[in-house]
Parts: C-alpha cells; sequence; structure tokens
C-alpha cells in the first residue's frame, strides 16, 4: 500500500467546511434515476449480476431495491429512440455506487462476478474497497464496502484517498462459505460520481451552494465532498476532458440523483443557501422537495424521507 505520513481521521479534524451553509450529518443519498435504452435488458442485468429485485416495473420505467431491501435504489425509465452510450466523453455520469454494508458481502459479490464470468475494475482506496462495471448501456456501476472509520488517515485537513490493486483473494477469503444470494438489506446508494466542466465551479455549486464539506483535493483531477464527515458522498472529476458535452437526449443518461435530509426546515435551508448564490431551483408543488441543475445540466432533487 501507498506510504503516506499520516494521522488518525478521527471526527472533526479533517475536512474543509463550506463558509455558509453545512449540510447536516444524518444526510444520506435517494434513489438514482436513469435512462436506459432497453428496459427488459438492463432489468435482467441488475438482477442478475448485481444482485437486486424489482419493486415495480411498467411498459417504460421500473424500480429496484436491493434483494433483500425495500427501498428503492434505483429507478430506470425508457423511451423510444434511447441509445446506448456512445462511448464518447459525456459530462454527467461517471458512476452510481452501491455501499454493500460490510467487507463479508463485498467479497462475496466478487465470487459471484467470478462465477459469471463478469469481468471488473477493483481500486483500494485506503478509507473502502471497491469494483467497477458498466451496465448494458455503458452507464457507470460502483459496488463497494467500506473500511471502518478507525482505519481512515488523513493529512492536515485532508481525508487520504487513494488507488491501490485490491487483495483479491483475502476479500474472498472473507466471504466465508456462505453463497451471493444478492444484494444484503444494508445496501445503500452510498455516492455518486460525476465527470464536470471545471472543479472549482464544482467546488462553487456542491460546497458553497449546497454546504458539502470538501474531503479529498489533492487527487489528480478530482475533488470530494461529503457530509457528517463521510469521505464522500459526491465525486467530481474533469478526466472527460474540455471538449465533453452534456449527453443528448437520445442517449442513456444519469436522469437526477437524490439527496434525503432530516428534515423539511433542512431542505429550505439549503434552498435558501443555493438562492442566495444565484441558482434557480424547482420547488415541487406538493411540497417537502426540490430540483435543482448544476452547472452542466446534471439534476439533483433535494427532499425529505
Amino acid at each position: 500500500m501507498t506510504t503516506f505520513a499520516r494521522a488518525a481521521a478521527e471526527a472533526g479534524r479533517y475536512g474543509e467546511a463550506p463558509q455558509g451553509y453545512r449540510l447536516p450529518e444524518p444526510l444520506r443519498l435517494g434513489p438514482v434515476v436513469l435512462m436506459v435504452s432497453d428496459l427488459g435488458r438492463s432489468v435482467l442485468f441488475y438482477e442478475r449480476v448485481l444482485g437486486m429485485r424489482v419493486l415495480e416495473q411498467a411498459e417504460s420505467h421500473a424500480r429496484l431495491a436491493a434483494h433483500m431491501g425495500a427501498e428503492a435504489l434505483l429507478e430506470l425509465r425508457t423511451a423510444p429512440g434511447v441509445r446506448p452510450c456512445a462511448g464518447e466523453p459525456r459530462l454527467g455520469l461517471f458512476h452510481f455506487a452501491l455501499l454493500l454494508p460490510d467487507r463479508a458481502s463485498l467479497g462475496r459479490f466478487v465470487r459471484h462476478l467470478q462465477e459469471l464470468g463478469v469481468r471488473a475494475g477493483a481500486g483500494d482506496h485506503f478509507v473502502s474497497e471497491a469494483f467497477y462495471l458498466a451496465d448494458p448501456d455503458g452507464l457507470g456501476i460502483e459496488v463497494y464496502a467500506d473500511r471502518p472509520r478507525s482505519e481512515w488517515r488523513r493529512v492536515g485537513k485532508e481525508l487520504v484517498m487513494g488507488t491501490d490493486p485490491v487483495d483479491i483473494a483475502r476479500l474472498i477469503a472473507a466471504a466465508g462459505p456462505m453463497p451471493w444470494v444478492g444484494m444484503p438489506s444494508g445496501t445503500v446508494m452510498g455516492h455518486l460520481h460525476l465527470h464536470v466542466g471545471d472543479l472549482a465551479r464544482g467546488t462553487a455549486f456542491y460546497a458553497e451552494a449546497i454546504g458539502f464539506d470538501r474531503m479529498v483535493w489533492s487527487y489528480p483531477g478530482a475533488l470530494f465532498f461529503g457530509a457528517g464527515g463521510y469521505h464522500h458522498h459526491l465525486g467530481t472529476n474533469v478526466w472527460a476532458g474540455p471538449g465533453a458535452s452534456a449527453p443528448p437526449a437520445d442517449e442513456a443518461r444519469l436522469l437526477e440523483w437524490s439527496m434525503v435530509l432530516p428534515s423539511v426546515a433542512d431542505v429550505d435551508a439549503v434552498a435558501a443557501s443555493l438562492e442566495r448564490a444565484g441558482q434557480a431551483i424547482e420547488r415541487d408543488p406538493a411540497g417537502g422537495s426540490f430540483r435543482v441543475a448544476d452547472p452542466w445540466g446534471t439534476t439533483l432533487r433535494v427532499g425529505v424521507a
């Protein structure tokens, strides 16, 4: 593993808070909404490869949860003429990340991928171990498990993250004899990672207007934001390059992601912070939530459980 001059990442001793409004500690992410080209094909992939289950399915949409969970993590939508990702650098989704409840579950998932013959990328990020694959439309997915917070480290105020190889043999050994039977109860949407056009503008929007803490800012071409001391609820990067554009309406893509806050008062506080920053928001007529688009057109929904 890479060596750093680092100290224990004790609560309150790492991260840079925004100058104004700060998101509350109990923040969590809600469902991610994707546009796909073939709903049936995508549902089969998420059931067979990721071990999710369908909560609801109609002709043009489906909602999926962990196999042993009751709360929707993904919503898939389709429309006539939608095609898979073209393979060109795009702004918007880099990947969404499903957080498994423990390392043993991740080991069982990796063994499951091996049994299916599905290839995946991997990275030991010091705060977590992660595996990367794409859905049938080329939309990015991460499945990961966190290391205990007692093992996280910092350099000054910055949390230490990087990318080293995963010790896959030890990870699978941690799974024990229990087979993979689907995503377990306790699986959540852990974070989202976006391609953006500029890290400084991303900081102005996601930290100073939305209220995230900056957690990691030395990773090449990327910035990571979190709330409540979490290593990141949101990653942003400029790896798509200066010529990247938003995906067209007839291409598979991220439609929106969501944050779930403890109360309507918290939602109103985020809305007020955005409006002070000159950002236009679209309030839900029924109240309790709103939508806002980042500088590159990626839509975020903010609401309560």
